[in-house]
């Protein structure tokens, strides 16, 4: 199997993990000592070492910032692509309440494997996209349950 075909399966399974809330799922799909550099230091992001961390943020950011939305979009702008070991792509995530403006967040990511298993995970954003992103939770992530912190 190709690491996009690879891609596309834990993608499907990240999809039908966040339908369920069964995080377990995903444990396949990562090498027990994983990395996952997560983008933004400010918000939705750090750091996270190992299989267990991961799917814990995983659970932790979905739940205190995707569900405060009705409604979360995914849209594949570009790829996916694959340079060795690595698969890149570049999407956006629209998310949509009512009575408040639309989010939209667009994120390269980065998924290296080592065999079957994902090693690194990584994402990046614009810095005039966190700076929208920071704008927007000044403005509304109280209201909306969540905060810069």
């Amino acid at each position: 199997m190709s690491n996009v075909a690879r891609f596309a399966a834990y993608a499907a399974a990240f999809e039908e993990a966040y339908a369920s809330d069964d995080w377990k799922a995903l444990e396949p799909f990562f090498d027990e000592g994983a990395v996952y550099e997560a983008g933004s230091e400010v918000f939705l992001g750090g750091r996270f070492e190992g299989r267990p961390a991961i799917l814990g943020y995983f659970k932790a950011v979905l739940d205190g910032f995707d569900r405060c939305f009705d409604t979360r979009e995914l849209e594949l702008l570009e790829g996916p692509s694959e340079e060795g070991s690595t698969v890149r792509i570049l999407g956006s995530a629209s998310y949509r309440k009512e009575g408040f403006p639309d989010l939209v967040l667009v994120l390269e990511e980065f998924v290296t494997f080592e065999g079957e298993e994902i090693v690194r995970l990584e994402d990046r954003y614009e810095p005039a996209k966190l700076e929208e992103l920071a704008a927007y939770i000044a403005a509304h992530g109280a209201a909306l349950g969540f905060s810069l912190g």
